[in-house]
């Protein structure tokens, strides 16, 4: 559940009735949608909870570092004008460090009367000029001014939520790097140290370590068998040899016992060859596994897409993916196909099974390429991103947008799906231009604007929305 610290702002001579009642409306609203509030009670200042003194202020303030580990982000609402200093001194006294939303209500044209005008429309401004000034980062509504109980005030908040839990999950991230980048890969290179100022662990491990702690493991352990039953309950394994699906189990217990010991919230592992040649398995359907289960596994040691799908996860609360931007779609400017080999997670397709990765069989043998999941992608909308360290510049960067997976088939191998974008020339142009990676992470539903203001906003970090 989300918590939010709510403050409710008020003035002088405006009606403090606006105060009770746009209270009580959008407590109902956040209620509505399962949010948590944190408000000061409704008789602990005269204008019914609202702040406006810098004692209520402080009172407010006291309120919110009571529940500092609670708190995911703050809603100020103005049913009147508002007092800008105690709003700004509430959340600099609190020092919560979380997104805020600012909320100002609509006045009704007629009752405009000094009983019953709000004047918010002005009050928010005023309101905004001072977290400026404080140097206090915000988030706004997408009308200007709007009821509680309006669709859009709906879709804000929801909205904010998803950024809240995008920055709330980024900002003390513990993320794994099992094995070294695949030599052909230079494209997933990135800057460890930047990721690290932006409060991003990376925790490395060797590849021999982690098949040394498979080597000791024994086909009738019982961590080895309940991972093997895990498998074959997960997806169609008939084609598949006993022999390799027990290599699988036994590096499914050790990838769990690494993120068990290191509090990893994802990890990312070197597949690419050495997996293949030197114990005879594919990782993918482990990472699918994974993935499923909200704890984001990206092939090929991509650090960035890692975060990519773990800030796409954290938004939408269900799995992400990563994929290649892979090939055209025919002649239509607008469609082209994400393609892996692939580890994508089980709720991404229409039904899945277990293989061989044709690509690196072709390498290694067919004997020693089984474990990757395939099928094609379920149509419906989905959100797509890409993190990146820039080294020259000192940043970190990024892209966010929407599009849907269509219905569209095709005769190929793996995980895949057709995916149409509006202006998806531009976009591959922007890539292009700006040097991103072919991989992009992915994630059923729509929430690119929760990404954007927390990638923008909160993290500081660059970001383009398509």
């Amino acid at each position: 559940m989300t918590t939010l610290g709510v403050i409710v702002g008020t003035r002088g001579f405006f009606p403090s009735s606006l105060c009770e009642s746009g209270r009580a409306e959008v407590l109902a609203a956040l209620e509505k949608q399962g949010i948590k509030a944190v408000i000061l009670p409704v008789d602990a200042t005269p204008k019914f909870g609202a702040v406006e003194s810098l004692k209520e202020a402080r009172a407010c303030a006291d309120l919110f570092i009571k529940h500092k580990n609670e708190i995911d982000g703050v809603l100020v609402t103005l049913p009147n004008f508002g007092d800008e200093r105690a709003i700004s001194n509430v959340l600099r006294w609190a020092d919560l460090k979380v997104p805020v939303l600012v909320h100002a209500w609509s006045d009704d044209n007629d009752k405009l009367g000094i009983e019953c005008r709000r004047d918010s429309f002005c009050g928010k401004m005023s309101c905004c000029n001072n977290l400026r000034q404080y140097g206090i980062a915000y988030s706004l509504t997408t009308l200007h001014t709007d009821t509680a109980r309006s669709t859009t005030f709906t879709a804000d908040l929801k909205r904010f939520v998803g950024t809240c839990k995008v920055v709330k999950k980024l900002k003390n991230l513990r993320v794994g790097a099992l094995g070294a980048r695949p030599a052909p890969f230079n494209t997933v290179r990135f800057s460890e140290k930047l990721m690290e100022s932006a409060g991003i662990s990376v925790e490395t491990m060797d590849l021999s370590e982690m098949l040394g702690w498979v080597s000791r493991m024994k086909d009738q352990d019982g961590a080895v068998k309940a991972k093997l039953e895990e498998i074959r309950a997960y997806t169609d394994v008939a084609s598949v040899p006993e022999y390799n699906l027990i290599k699988m189990a036994k590096l499914g217990v050790g990838l769990d016992r690494w993120i068990e010991e290191q509090q990893l919230g994802g990890l990312c592992l070197q597949c690419w060859t050495s997996l293949e040649e030197f114990y005879g398995v594919v990782p993918c359907t482990l990472m699918s596994m994974l993935s499923e289960k909200k704890i984001p596994a990206a092939c090929e040691t991509d650090v960035c897409g890692l975060i990519g799908m773990i800030a796409l996860q954290s938004a939408s609360q269900v799995p992400a993916a990563l994929l290649d931007w892979n090939n055209n779609f025919g002649s239509d400017p607008d469609k082209g196909i994400l393609f892996h080999c692939s580890n994508l997670p089980k709720s991404f397709f229409k039904g899945t099974k277990m293989d061989y990765q044709a690509i690196i069989a072709g390498s290694v043998g067919k004997e020693n390429a089984y474990g990757t999941i395939v099928g094609q992608i379920a149509p419906g909308p989905f959100t797509y991103a890409r993190v990146s360290t820039d080294d020259e510049m000192g940043e970190i960067i990024s892209y966010v947008g929407e599009g849907e997976f269509t219905d569209d088939k095709l005769k190929t191998f793996g995980g895949y799906g057709v995916f149409k974008i509006e202006d998806l020339q531009e976009l591959l142009r922007y890539i292009c231009e700006n040097g991103f990676e072919h991989h992009v992470a992915a994630t059923r539903g729509q929430v690119a604007a929760s990404l954007e203001e927390a990638f923008g906003t909160y993290l500081g970090w660059d970001v383009y929305h398509h």
